[in-house]
C-alpha cells in the first residue's frame, strides 16, 4: 500500500497565470516567449505545435507566470483536466502561462514530475483535480493552487515512479517518433502534389518537368487562368457523389450502441487532428439508427469534410461509416482516387469557406459546393502520381494504427501501473 501524501509537501513553487488584462492583443509579436493556452495541454507532455508570442521583455513583467523545463501546467478554468508536463527537450526555455493557467514545480528528491503527471490522467487522479470544479458559468477550479495543495495521492518510492515513468514515456516517445514520421510523409506528398498539380511541373513524356520545359499551356475561361494542355476545367461533383449525413433521435435509446456502425460528428475529427485516416467515433449506430434516420453509408476511401460549425475538417474512412449532418462526404467515382480528391478538396478548403453562408454560423450547401470549379488532370497524369502516392497513405494508415494500439496499451498499463496490479523491476 503507497503512501498517501499531501501535495503541499512535494510542492516548490506554485502560481497562477497573469491576469487576462496584463496580456493584451497589441502585446503579441512574430516571435519572442510563447503564451501557453489549452491547445498546448491536451497530452501528456507540452504540445508545441502552434503558439503566439510575446516579447522577452514584456515576457520578463510576468515574473512567477513563467514557466520553465520540468515545470508541470494546469487548467484552472475552461477545459478542466488537462494537465501536462515541459519535457527537458523542449522547444524553448521558458514560457508564459495564461491566465486559465497555474504551474507547479515539484520537489524532485521526492516525485518525478513525469509520474505525477501521469497519476492525474487516471481516473483517479482526474477525480481528486476535478473535485473542487464549480458548476456555475465558465467551468472552474475553486481556489485553484489553494486547493491543489491540499490534494492528496498515493506515491511509492522515488525509484518505483521512475520506472513507471520510464515504461509509460517509452510508449510515448514512440508515439511522438511515428507523428514525426507522418508528418514528413505528409509533407512530401504534398510537395509532390503542388508540384505537379499547382506548378504543372508533372513528368512530360521526356520525364522533364512540364511547365519549366515549355510544356504548353492554354488559358481556361472558366477557370480564369492557364492550364496545361490536354487538362479541362470541371466541377468538384465530377470527383465523386457528394453525400451528407444526419443524427438519428438520442430519444430513442435503442438508435445507439456498442459495437455497432462508427457515427462521426465535426467533434470526433477535430479529437482526430494530426490523423488522415478515422475509423470510430465517439458513438456507434445500430442497424435501428441507420434505418431511423435513413443514414448514409460511406464506403471505405470516402473522403470526410466538414462542412458546418466549423468548416474544413477532413479525413478518410478507414471503413464503412456514417457521419451526422455537418459533413458533406466525397465517395470517388471510378476516375478518381482518394488520395487525388483528399488534396483536391485540402487545396479548396479556403474556396469553400468562402462560399459558405449563414447568419448563427456558417455552412456550405450541397447545391453550392457541387458547382465549385476545380482543375481536371489528364487521366495518366493522375494515374501515375496515384502509383506514387498510395504507397504513403498507406504507410501513414499503418503507423496511424499503430498508434492507436500503443496509445491503448499506455493507457491499460496506467492505472495498473499506479495501483499496484503490475509492479515494475
Amino acid at each position: 500500500m503507497n503512501k498517501m501524501t499531501k501535495l503541499a509537501d512535494l510542492i516548490d513553487e506554485i502560481s497562477m497565470g497573469p491576469f487576462g488584462s496584463d496580456i493584451k492583443v497589441d502585446n503579441f509579436v512574430s516571435y519572442g516567449v510563447p503564451v501557453l493556452n489549452g491547445s498546448n495541454l491536451p497530452k501528456y507532455r507540452l504540445v508545441e505545435d502552434q503558439f503566439r508570442y510575446v516579447t522577452e521583455e514584456k515576457a520578463k513583467t510576468f515574473k512567477k507566470a513563467i514557466a520553465r523545463r520540468g515545470d508541470i501546467v494546469i487548467t484552472h478554468r475552461g477545459t478542466l483536466g488537462q494537465i501536462s508536463f515541459i519535457p527537458d527537450n523542449s522547444k524553448f526555455e521558458q514560457y508564459v502561462i495564461s491566465q486559465s493557467q497555474f504551474r507547479v514545480r515539484l520537489k524532485t528528491e521526492f516525485v518525478s514530475p513525469t509520474f505525477f503527471v501521469y497519476y492525474f490522467h487516471t481516473n483517479e487522479g482526474q477525480k481528486r483535480l476535478l473535485a473542487n470544479k464549480c458548476h456555475v458559468g465558465v467551468p472552474a477550479l475553486a481556489q485553484a493552487t489553494t486547493n491543489f495543495r491540499l490534494i492528496t495521492i498515493p506515491l511509492p518510492k522515488i525509484e518505483t515512479q521512475e520506472k513507471i515513468a520510464s515504461i509509460l514515456s517509452s510508449l510515448d516517445a514512440k508515439i511522438d517518433l511515428n507523428n514525426r514520421i507522418n508528418a514528413k510523409l505528409e509533407a512530401m506528398a504534398k510537395t509532390l502534389y503542388d508540384y505537379w498539380f499547382v506548378q504543372f511541373d508533372f513528368p512530360d513524356q521526356s520525364g522533364k518537368p512540364y511547365k519549366s520545359s515549355g510544356g504548353v499551356m492554354v488559358c481556361s475561361k472558366e477557370l480564369k487562368r492557364e492550364i496545361p494542355q490536354g487538362w479541362n476545367s470541371g466541377i468538384l461533383n465530377d470527383l465523386g457523389q457528394i453525400i451528407g449525413g444526419s443524427t438519428p433521435s438520442k430519444a430513442i435509446e435503442e438508435n445507439f450502441c456498442k459495437n455497432g456502425m462508427a457515427w462521426i460528428t465535426p467533434k470526433d475529427l477535430s479529437n482526430n487532428q494530426g490523423n488522415k485516416f478515422i475509423s470510430a467515433g465517439e458513438y456507434d449506430v445500430s442497424v435501428k439508427g441507420i434505418k431511423e434516420a435513413s443514414l448514409n453509408i460511406m464506403p471505405k476511401g470516402t473522403i470526410l469534410l466538414s462542412t458546418r460549425a466549423p468548416i474544413g475538417y477532413i479525413a478518410i474512412a478507414r471503413n464503412d461509416l456514417t457521419t451526422n449532418q455537418g459533413f458533406k462526404s466525397f465517395v470517388p467515382n471510378k476516375d478518381f482516387s482518394s488520395e487525388f480528391i483528399y488534396f483536391v478538396i485540402s487545396n479548396s478548403i479556403q474556396t469553400i469557406e468562402n462560399n459558405a453562408s449563414g447568419s448563427t454560423f456558417k455552412e456550405i450547401s450541397s447545391s453550392v459546393l457541387q458547382e465549385i470549379k476545380t482543375l481536371l488532370a489528364e487521366k495518366k497524369i493522375r494515374k501515375l502520381f496515384d502509383e506514387k502516392i498510395q504507397p504513403i497513405f498507406k504507410k501513414q494508415d499503418i503507423i496511424e494504427q499503430e498508434n492507436q494500439q500503443l496509445a491503448k496499451l499506455r493507457d491499460w498499463l496506467l492505472p495498473m501501473l499506479m495501483n499496484g496490479q503490475v509492479s515494475v523491476s
